[in-house]
C-alpha cells in the first residue's frame, strides 16, 4: 500500500515503515505523531482512489523522529562594476519522518 501526501509544498510518495526528509513543520516537535491530511492519492495494489484535489477521509499518520539541518548553500548577488557584493549562507531545516500508518 502506498500514498502520495503533500507537504510543504512539496508532494511524497510513501508506504508503511519509510523514512523520508520533509520540510520543518511549525508548532511540531521531535517524538510528535503528524496526521497528513492532505493525501493526493491511495493505492493498495489493486485498487487506485484520486482525489480531487484530495482523498476524503484518507490520512497519513508518521512520527517525527529527529530535526537535521541540510547542505549549506551559498546566496551571493553581485551587480557588475557597481561594487555591490553579497555573500550569505543558509541550512534548510528538516524533520525526519517515519510512516508508521496509511488510513482510508
Amino acid at each position: 500500500m502506498y500514498a502520495i501526501i503533500e507537504t510543504g509544498g512539496k508532494q511524497y510518495r510513501v508506504e508503511p515503515g519509510e523514512r523520508l526528509y520533509i520540510e520543518r513543520l511549525p508548532d511540531h516537535q521531535p517524538g510528535e505523531v503528524v496526521e497528513f491530511d492532505r493525501v493526493l492519492l491511495v493505492s493498495d495494489g489493486e485498487r487506485r482512489e484520486i482525489g480531487r484535489p484530495y482523498v476524503p477521509g484518507a490520512k497519513v499518520i508518521a512520527r517525527l523522529e529527529a530535526e537535521e539541518k541540510g547542505e549549506k548553500i551559498i546566496v551571493f548577488k553581485y551587480r557588475a562594476k557597481k561594487r555591490y557584493r553579497r555573500k550569505r549562507g543558509h541550512r534548510q531545516r528538516y524533520y525526519r519522518a517515519v510512516i508508521e500508518e496509511i488510513r482510508v
